[in-house]
Parts: structure tokens; C-alpha cells; sequence
């Protein structure tokens, strides 16, 4: 780049963008790159500052942040996401395509921040995330940049990094147990839990069926739920501890399914069941669930409705980040629960 005071830059085509801060009222680009300098522009930038422009005279091995920002845009991000309109100041914005679940390979983000002078920066894997929404963003740090750090990232990464699993409207039958709600003695109050959290997702329980602490009639309408119903999940609720008189979790493991965990590292949640059966899932869900904002059903639901096949490693990885803090205003998913 070659250097020219604003005084002589009448005519001159700035290589840059010039940014414009004004505390508290404003923050924005003032001239873009590509701008000719006018008369009347030299005042505005010695306002902010500048007593100097560079005119960027393009060597062969050197790139633009813009353009080598552009190349990184396309080493990291996949399926489901989409750019900012505009790319300025070596800075492109990734935003979620479709609903979904956002996945980022760690260990391939780390290697490539370790390279220096450029970055990616995203949210949370595993974060549910809703059209439009910004998930992450890669910025070159130098205005210009040896071509070869580009090239040095590109024979690095070989899976793209970023990515959204689309988060598809999936029809549950709700299975309510225990003696007291089936005699109406009380009344059940998972319903409407369960249904605003799946119409959230656009999905919908399409059946409850209340039934007493019996073992045999939960597995048998379980396995009606699915082979009969139809339905791509099952819901247990009730039931659910250890005391002797809960049997849900028996009734679950005499469906003679995968079962991938009872118990989970998250509170509130610890006494969690996924299982699966024919590959459907079923999730018994504790009684946390009825009166706690957020548990372990909020973490695990947007990946089941994203078709993803959990194991008993993804349940144990949400020790770090399980303890839910019961914030005065809820923030979730955009915390640190399950993160």
C-alpha cells in the first residue's frame, strides 16, 4: 500500500474501508472501499482522525481482507447457512438458514484459529437456532495477508466446520403415569408443558394416554405408540424415581429397546431416560419438568427433532455446563445451561 496524505488524496481510491465512531451515538463505515476521495470528504476525515490514506497497489501473494475473508467463508461454512448482504472490513456473518441445530466441529475451529491473523468465531454447538439468526462470523485481521496463510488453512481444513442439522415438525404420543392422575385424585400437569415445548419446534402431541403404575401397561402401549400410531417419539412422564412404586423406567426397559441412559449429569434432569426402540426414540422425563423453565428435556429435544441419534457420551458430556442457573429472566438457549 502506498501512503498519501488526505491533503493530496483528492482523486484517490481508498483500498479500505473508513469507519466512523462516535461514543454512544454511533458506529458505522463513513467511505467504503473503492470510494474516490472528493473535496469535500477531507474535512470528514480529519475529523476522525485520518491525516493519511493507503492506496493498496496489489503485489502477486498478497490479498485483500475481503477477499481472502471471502476464501475462509467458504473453507468453513456448510449446509444450512448463509452470508451477510455486504462483506466489509475483512468480516462476513454466517446466519442459520433454516430452523435447526447448530453443529460445530471444535477440534477442526480451534486448529484453524491457531493459525493466526485470521478467525472464526461461532455460538455454542448443539445450540438450537431459529431463520435468520447469527451463528458466527470470520474476520481477517490484517488489511492485506500473505496468500500462503489462506492457503496453509485450505490444506488444514478438510470438513467444513459450521453447519445447521434442520429441525423437522415430528408427532409424539405423551404417555402420563402414575395412580394418582389415572384416578383422578389430581390433575396431570405435564400436557401442557409437553405441548408448548414440541408446537415451539412445530411438532405436536397428537395423543395422551394416562396410566397407573403399572409396568406391563406402559411397555404394551409404548410399543402401540409406535408400530400402531405411528408417531415419531414417545413421552413418558411420571414415574420416574427410584422409589419402588415408580416403575416407569421398567416399563420402558421391558419394551426390550436400546437403552442409552437412566440418569443424566444435568440439574435440573438427573433422573432422565432415552432409550430407543425400532429407532424411536423415548424420552422419560422427569418430574422437574413440570415446574423448572429449563431442564435436561429442553437440551436433548432440539437434537432428537434434528434426527440426531443420541449416545450415552452425548448425555454425559452435559456434565460441563449441566447446572442450570434458574435466572431471574430466561435467556435460553443463549446461556450457559448445557453449553
Amino acid at each position: 500500500m502506498k501512503e498519501i496524505k488526505i491533503e493530496d488524496a483528492v482523486g484517490c481510491i481508498l483500498s479500505h474501508d473508513v469507519t466512523k465512531i462516535v461514543p454512544g451515538e454511533f458506529k458505522g463505515r463513513l467511505f467504503k472501499k473503492g470510494h474516490v476521495i472528493k473535496e469535500e470528504d477531507i474535512p470528514k476525515l480529519l475529523d476522525i482522525g485520518k491525516e493519511h490514506i493507503y492506496v493498496w497497489e496489489q503485489k502477486e501473494g498478497e490479498l485483500h481482507e475481503n477477499d481472502a475473508a471471502i476464501r475462509i467463508k467458504d473453507l468453513v461454512l456448510g449446509e444450512g447457512c448463509y452470508i451477510s448482504e455486504e462483506i466489509k472490513e475483512g468480516k462476513i456473518d454466517f446466519f442459520a438458514k433454516k430452523m435447526g441445530v447448530l453443529r460445530v466441529d471444535k477440534e477442526e475451529l480451534l486448529k484453524l484459529n491457531m493459525l493466526g491473523e485470521i478467525i472464526v468465531s461461532t455460538m455454542h454447538n448443539n445450540t438450537p437456532v431459529k431463520v435468520g439468526e447469527k451463528i458466527g462470523a470470520t474476520r481477517v485481521i490484517p488489511l492485506i495477508i500473505n496468500e500462503e496463510k489462506i492457503i496453509e488453512a485450505e490444506k488444514l481444513i478438510n470438513e467444513k466446520i459450521i453447519s445447521i442439522d434442520e429441525i423437522k415438525p415430528k408427532k409424539a404420543v405423551l404417555i402420563t403415569t402414575g395412580n394418582e392422575v389415572y384416578k383422578g385424585r389430581i390433575k396431570d400437569a405435564f400436557l401442557p408443558v409437553m405441548k408448548e415445548k414440541l408446537e415451539d419446534y412445530g411438532g405436536e402431541i397428537v395423543k395422551q394416554v394416562i396410566l397407573p403404575d403399572d409396568k406391563e401397561m406402559i411397555s404394551s402401549n409404548i410399543i402401540k405408540a409406535i408400530e400402531e400410531d405411528k408417531v415419531d417419539m414417545v413421552i413418558c412422564t411420571g414415574g420416574m424415581s427410584v422409589d419402588p412404586d415408580d416403575v416407569t423406567p421398567s416399563g420402558i426397559k421391558d419394551c426390550n429397546g436400546e437403552i442409552v441412559t437412566y440418569g443424566a449429569p444435568v440439574l435440573p434432569g438427573a433422573m432422565f431416560l432415552l432409550a430407543y426402540y425400532k429407532d424411536t426414540p423415548i424420552l422419560g422425563v422427569p418430574s422437574c419438568a413440570m415446574y423448572s423453565k429449563r431442564t435436561i428435556f429442553d437440551l436433548v429435544l432440539p437434537r432428537i427433532l434434528a434426527e440426531e441419534k443420541l449416545s450415552y457420551k452425548d448425555i454425559a458430556a452435559y456434565g460441563n455446563g449441566g447446572m442450570c442457573l434458574n435466572c431471574g429472566v430466561c435467556s435460553f438457549p443463549h446461556c450457559s445451561f448445557g453449553k
